[in-house]
């Protein structure tokens, strides 16, 4: 089980980790009414070009207008742009964090607080900023109909602002997602994965994002089996056809001691070979792994059932989409296959795919060293 999950986690890593830019759509905005004092002294202040002399004014405006907290907000978060210009990043945090404060749901805020803190490497910040939008991207359009608003009125104010915050929440899901690859840490990587799912349910990166929660659930991470399934199980509820849950949930299941285990095992094994349709023209290079690594899971179950027999068709099927794509995954294919034809008294033919085996280094090779040597004596001795 440990491979599958390393397999799951190597092709979430391979995924691209996409370049997202910061927009300026705002959700909650911050409101400076035109003609009012703390709209003419912005009006100066925008129009200073020394750097140094314009943060001064800034400070100056926000302790004017201390009574005013949109001025205050608007102040704290333009001092913020200004330490940020100047490489001070811990204050260009901490402004922003003030302005943040009493404007929560300003997309404008947030993206430019992840873009100060993907500066600084700060990437429990930075977390932090991307699912607080995403819980505000998910916002929109859930709060009720106001009172005296049409619902085609109401159904077309928020395509507007869906279509308005869609970059600011592009960046967002998309920087959020970056943390979590990024991360070498079991438990804080799966700490980020939980807040993250909750901000960004319908994410773009789903798929990649549970490959990493059941490859850090699994065995060499947290070694959690039972948040491994409630977390798989979860995911399948979202989404019946993802992968990389049906595939780790299939190889987790198959080893687990628990009555009924392996006959689920087989479940989700046929449902990721149904769902990847490796036979299919447009079949890539992930989909024939996933189904690759489902029959040697199915096959496996079979012997485990012992309905070898039924085994071997799945195993030879599994060997032909592995060979030559993942040495590690057909090399658990052969062993089991050798497995299966030994058990069956198909010396020859357990002695072929066991001598393949054997060559290839990693964790069965032993295992295909042993059971090659008994086939071989088994054979010598006639039997």
């Amino acid at each position: 089980m440990k491979l599958y999950a390393r397999l799951l986690a190597a092709v979430a890593v391979a995924s691209v980790l996409l370049v997202a830019t910061p927009s300026s759509a705002q959700i909650d905005k911050i409101i400076i009414p035109a003609g009012t004092p703390e709209d003419r002294d912005l009006q100066t202040i925008s129009s200073e070009q020394d750097a140094t002399k314009k943060l001064t004014m800034y400070q100056d405006f926000v302790q004017k207008f201390a009574a005013n907290p949109a001025a205050v907000a608007y102040g704290d978060w333009q001092i913020s742009q200004s330490y940020q210009a100047s490489g001070d990043l811990d204050k260009a945090l901490d402004y922003g964090d003030k302005a943040l404060a009493a404007h929560p749901h300003n997309l404008d805020i947030l993206v430019s607080q992840a873009g100060i803190a993907q500066q600084a490497k700060n990437d429990a910040k930075l977390m932090a900023y991307a699912t607080q939008g995403g819980s505000v991207c998910h916002s929109i359009g859930k709060q009720p109909k106001p009172d005296g608003v049409s619902d085609d009125d109401f159904s077309k104010q928020v395509a507007e602002d869906k279509a308005a915050a869609k970059n600011s929440c592009d960046f967002l899901e998309t920087a959020g997602f970056n943390v979590i690859a990024a991360e070498n840490d079991a438990k804080t990587r799966m700490t980020y994965i939980e807040t993250y799912a909750q901000a960004f349910p319908d994410s773009k990166f789903q798929d990649q994002v549970s490959s990493y929660a059941m490859y850090t659930l699994g065995p060499g991470q947290l070694n959690d089996q039972p948040r491994l399934f409630a977390y798989g199980e979860k995911v399948l509820e979202a989404n019946p056809n993802s992968l990389p849950a049906l595939l780790l949930l299939a190889g987790a299941s198959v080893d687990d001691l628990r009555p009924g285990s392996v006959a689920q095992a087989i479940s989700y094994a046929q449902k990721a070979i149904a769902v990847a349709k490796a036979e299919a023209a447009d079949a890539d290079k992930p989909r024939k792994l996933s189904a690759g690594v489902a029959h040697s899971i199915l096959g496996y179950a079979y012997i485990k059932q012992d309905k070898t027999a039924a085994s071997i068709p799945e195993l030879k099927a599994s060997a032909e989409l592995l060979k030559g794509q993942d040495d590690q995954q057909y090399s658990i294919t052969l062993y089991r296959l050798g497995f299966a034809y030994a058990k069956l008294n198909r010396v020859t033919e357990a002695r072929e795919v066991l001598t393949e085996a054997v060559k290839i280094q990693g964790p069965v090779q032993a295992m295909s060293r042993q059971l090659l040597a008994k086939v071989n004596a088994a054979r010598a001795k006639g039997k």
